[in-house]
């Protein structure tokens, strides 16, 4: 019954979904775009663990980036730093507990994995930080040498740091992001990210990408992030076109 309501939902939502207008995006959205642009939820009973690849990073739209940013995030975010550490604290759950959430967890893989068509979330965990970018910066994707291809707003992708992140995801490579278990976003690597600290591990999202975890206004917030696999459909204003 879990797994039938999941589906109904998750299916009614984007059905709906399809009359509407994206924000960025020149017309309606087909309702194959809006499983890959539109958060997805993994579930109340799912929970983030690191053996499924997940790890914990701040988000945050950084002073030198955008001016209209507010200089006083650095006490919004150790206050958010210590709710978070409050939270984690959790009791520790009894058996049936624990199997009965392991039950929905496996559920709701299920469903995510039949409605995402080959596009899953996996890896190994790493902290970085993310932003958004938007305007010129999203011209000349140096993922290619050569494309008539750029991201818009409305895409979903990424830049990552330019320089010093030794284990930084490949070029066009998936990362599954998730403010929440309710709020999920996969976004392609398609770029590098001049603007970031040498060293950082720094992934820029597309205006979409971030808006879909987050008001652009938010200063700074957590999010997990992991590593993904490849979709069996394509859409290119999306992602780019596929490399070869």
């Amino acid at each position: 019954m879990i797994s039938v309501a999941l589906i109904v939902i998750l299916y009614s939502s984007l059905s709906f979904a399809a009359t509407l207008f994206s924000s960025g995006h020149h017309g309606p959205r087909s309702v194959s775009e809006l499983r890959y642009s539109t958060a997805h939820s993994l579930g109340d009973g799912y929970e983030f663990n690191v053996q499924d690849g997940w790890q914990t990073i701040n988000i945050t739209n950084l002073p030198y980036k955008y001016s209209n940013i507010s200089r006083g995030h650095g006490g919004r975010a150790a206050s958010h730093a210590d709710n978070l550490q409050r939270r984690s604290k959790k009791p520790k759950e009894s058996a049936d507990d624990k199997a009965k959430s392991d039950s929905i967890g496996d559920t709701v893989k299920e469903t995510v994995k039949n409605v995402f068509k080959g596009l899953k979330g996996l890896g190994k965990p790493e902290p970085v930080t993310i932003t958004w970018y938007t305007g010129h910066d999203l011209q000349n994707p140096s993922c290619w040498s050569e494309s008539d291809w750029a991201p818009t707003d409305s895409s979903f992708a990424c830049a990552l740091t330019l320089d010093g992140w030794q284990s930084k995801p490949q070029c066009f490579k998936f990362l599954e992001l998730c403010n929440s278990p309710k709020k999920c976003v996969f976004v392609r690597v398609v770029d590098t990210c001049a603007g970031c600290a040498a060293g950082s591990k720094h992934v820029d999202l597309t205006r979409a990408a971030f808006g879909q975890l987050a008001d652009f206004a938010e200063g700074v917030l957590t999010v997990n992030m992991r590593m993904a696999t490849e979709p069996d459909e394509w859409h290119n204003n999306l992602w780019g076109p596929k490399s070869n």
